[in-house]
């Protein structure tokens, strides 16, 4: 068996493809053979401030709660997570409403949003019904297998 070269600039292209993206995996497939191409996610930072009140003769001791990290998101019993890699859109086209908003009532089955994927449209569903307490990515953002969209309560 012998080894096919394999095609540098369809790598290349691939690799553009996930800069653009902001993926961190892509493959394709064809009759000839495979390329996959993955990279390593890089963390993220989570950066939170808080606007300054008026100003106070002796200021009190502030505690920030710590923000939630996306793997207790992930973990939440009301987490709705993507089901496959692709960019999400909260709204059916740009210009319109979106689907659900913050405290929003839903009932089962109600499409909360749209994942976007190989050029399908794919509706992701609420798996249960309840209140949309949290929408965990804006419209355009590319998502990740798991990664959680929402929280429902």
């Amino acid at each position: 068996m012998s080894a096919q070269p394999f095609d540098a600039a369809a790598v290349r292209a691939l690799a553009d493809i996930l800069v653009d993206t902001g993926l961190t995996e892509i493959e394709v497939e064809h009759k000839d053979g495979r390329i996959r191409v993955a990279r390593a996610h890089e963390p993220s930072a989570v950066v939170h401030s808080v606007a300054p009140s008026a100003p106070a003769a002796i200021a009190a001791p502030v505690a920030l709660a710590p923000a939630a990290a996306p793997v207790e998101d992930a973990n939440h019993p009301g987490a709705v997570t993507s089901p496959m890699v692709g960019v999400a859109y909260l709204a059916p086209e740009p210009g319109a409403s979106p689907y659900v908003t913050l405290g929003q009532t839903v009932v089962a089955g109600q499409t909360l949003l749209l994942i976007e994927a190989m050029k399908t449209y794919n509706q992701i569903k609420a798996p249960k019904a309840g209140i949309v307490s949290r929408i965990l990515v804006a419209g355009g953002q590319p998502v990740e297998f798991g990664q959680p969209l929402l929280i429902l309560e």
